[in-house]
């Protein structure tokens, strides 16, 4: 078969709640690379949380913080931080409206005490791997910064947390023309509701066109796989789409394929159908 462009998203597709990779879905990476096919992160993770039990199973290429940093090859081709009176500003209307944030930058990741304390009161939707993430990043004593620390050197993106949805519309009215607002599942009788907000003009979708210019191929020769709506670009841009079996309904109706869960080493078995390994 043609030799592929493959990106993974990481959490909720790659991997299970911030477990290692498995040892089939490290073997379908290392197998579809030998066979000629090139293999991408693409994450909304940024570069410093991105754990080397991931980065040994080896890759081509990173896209990080949702198509804010684009790496091939030991060369970086894009890397965009926001301005730091742009960070302040976002911090301002969000802490107006009662929102706790979260702040992902090149050096780490800073957060609000309060969302913390919110992370760990919550049970989430089984399809929000995004939340998942941030409670088990807690529970593993991941290097989280309180926002004190913060250096204010500017960041990638900022998360947020709030109780309601009415505070995050409103927000909108200030944000919502800069920024592509991303909402993840919750369930109906949720109490804490999360989200990112990504500069309009960069996502993962933007990542893969990067990568596509350098190794000059075609979008039809890319595949995406993905769990959630932060991921939507990424497979929108994509020439086939596969969305894990536990992904959100939404990148279900508009994938592809659809692949096993990620605790069922979907990719595995993705790659296998596929005919990559």
């Amino acid at each position: 078969m043609d030799k592929k462009l493959i990106f993974l998203d990481i959490d909720g597709t790659l991997v299970s709640a911030m477990k290692a990779p498995s040892v089939l879905v490290t073997q379908a990476v290392q197998r579809a690379r030998k066979n000629g096919h090139k293999v991408f992160l693409c994450t909304g993770r940024n570069m410093a949380i991105i754990g080397e039990d991931i980065k040994s199973v080896g890759f081509d290429g990173i896209i990080a913080s949702a198509g804010g940093h684009v790496e091939t090859e030991n060369q970086v081709l894009f890397d965009s931080i926001l301005p730091e009176e742009i960070i302040q500003e976002c911090l301002s209307i969000f802490h107006t409206y009662g929102m706790y944030c979260r702040i992902e930058s090149i050096e780490g990741i800073y957060t609000d005490p309060q969302m913390e304390e919110l992370l760990q009161a919550v049970n989430p939707d089984k399809t929000n791997s995004e939340l998942i993430r941030m409670q088990k990043e807690i529970e593993a004593g991941i290097a989280i910064q309180p926002y004190d620390q913060y250096p204010q050197n500017g960041a990638y993106k900022i998360c947020f947390t709030a109780t309601n949805l009415d505070a995050i519309e409103k927000t909108k009215k200030y944000l919502g023309e800069r920024f592509h607002y991303v909402v993840y599942p919750y369930v109906n009788s949720s109490s804490c509701f999360n989200g990112e907000i990504i500069k309009k003009g960069i996502d993962k979708g933007k990542g893969m066109e990067l990568i596509c210019r350098y190794y000059n191929r075609d979008r039809k020769d890319t595949v995406a796989f993905g769990d959630s709506m932060n991921d939507y670009e990424m497979m929108k841009a994509s020439g086939i789409s596969v969305a894990m079996g536990n992904a959100c309904e939404e990148l279900k109706n508009m994938a592809d394929y659809i692949c096993r869960d990620v605790w069922e080493d979907g990719i595995y078995y993705g790659f296998q159908k596929m005919g990559f390994i």
